[in-house]
């Protein structure tokens, strides 16, 4: 089996003002780093406090990257529906150059809907938006001419054509981005249908595997990033009521925002937002037991929906690689070093 490497991610929805979040962030991508994390990858979001604390993730990454020295640095991620292609690739030519060539470029279709408007873009027409904008992303890193003038984009970057991951939740977006040789982001959690409401991650996230892997060009290394919830404690009990307190105040606040959810006990909760949590014994055995993860390159690994307070955050970094890599076979970066 292929070396799977760990990874870190950070939705930055510290409870805290924005300022604070950033530096609350940036010492837990330092912190993995200092631990052999192999990445640590950033979500985009706009306008909602309660969903995502970052407009702007290359912003972000190029202070982290200032803070870092070897973690390879990635968005997860860009809605590029809402973004100037022309303008992304300038931006990260110019951060995979501060970077050392570290950054990793996810870009997805997705983000919340009545964020749109405000862009001046429909919701509706999204697919067809991004399939624009990431034609034209590719064009400029190949150093393809650009407009009617002729322009190329420079600082030059065709090294990050190599480094594209596509972010889907369906099998079709799997062929999409196999098809194109790209990278495949696997979210910590998807819709269920109405007729299969109890079905296991694993079991909805295989398919898109599957046909990823059968439209990969022939000879193409497979890139495939499971992304996770997982919170790991020194004590059970502590680390489940924080994940209660978490996981209800997400139940809360979809009731506000007048989206249906399940609630129940609190294993409820943990099997119905795809919540890894406890132990190093107790994540490591459930990790191990979803299968999809078995197939990913990259197991990258977030808080979020418990979002704990920063220390255990901190604390939670160090046993996800200090004892949940080893029981796994996760690659290292200090092991290799």
């Amino acid at each position: 089996m292929t070396a799977r490497r760990l990874g870190f991610f950070s939705r930055l929805l510290d409870d805290a003002g924005p300022g604070e979040r950033y530096r609350l962030a940036t010492e837990q991508i330092v912190h993995a780093e200092r631990h052999g994390f192999e990445s640590a990858w950033v979500a985009q979001h706009h306008f909602h406090e309660s969903e995502g604390g970052l407009p702007s993730p290359l912003v972000f990454l190029a202070h982290v990257a200032a803070r870092t020295s070897r973690i390879r640095l990635g968005t997860g991620i860009i809605t590029l529906p809402l973004e100037n292609p022309v303008r992304v690739a300038e931006d990260a030519s110019v951060l995979d150059l501060l970077s050392g060539g570290r950054l990793e470029v996810g870009l997805g279709s997705g983000g919340t809907p009545s964020s749109f408007s405000a862009f001046g873009q429909q919701s509706s027409a999204r697919s067809a938006v991004f399939a624009d904008h990431l034609a034209t992303l590719r064009s400029a890193w190949a150093g393809r001419p650009l407009g009617d003038d002729d322009n190329t984009l420079y600082p030059a970057a065709p090294q990050l054509g190599e480094r594209i991951w596509q972010a889907t939740f369906s099998a079709s977006g799997g062929t999409r981005a196999g098809a194109a040789g790209d990278g495949l982001m696997l979210s910590r959690t998807q819709p269920r249908t109405e007729d299969a409401p109890n079905a296991r991650l694993d079991a909805l996230q295989n398919p898109i595997i599957d046909a990823y892997l059968d439209a990969l060009p022939p000879g193409a290394a497979p890139r495939i990033v499971g992304s996770r919830t997982v919170f790991v404690g020194d004590d059970r009990a502590e680390a489940r009521r924080l994940a209660e307190r978490g996981l209800r105040r997400v139940v809360d606040h979809f009731r506000q925002v007048g989206q249906p959810v399940a609630d129940g006990t609190l294993d409820d909760l943990i099997a119905g937002f795809d919540v890894h949590v406890g132990t190093a014994d107790e994540v490591a055995a459930s990790l191990a037991a979803d299968t999809a993860l078995d197939r990913a390159t990259d197991i990258v690994c977030q808080v979020h929906s418990i979002d704990p307070p920063h220390p255990f955050v901190l604390r939670s970094i160090e046993l996800l690689a200090a004892e949940v890599a080893p029981a796994l076979g996760l690659t290292l970066a200090t092991a290799r070093a």
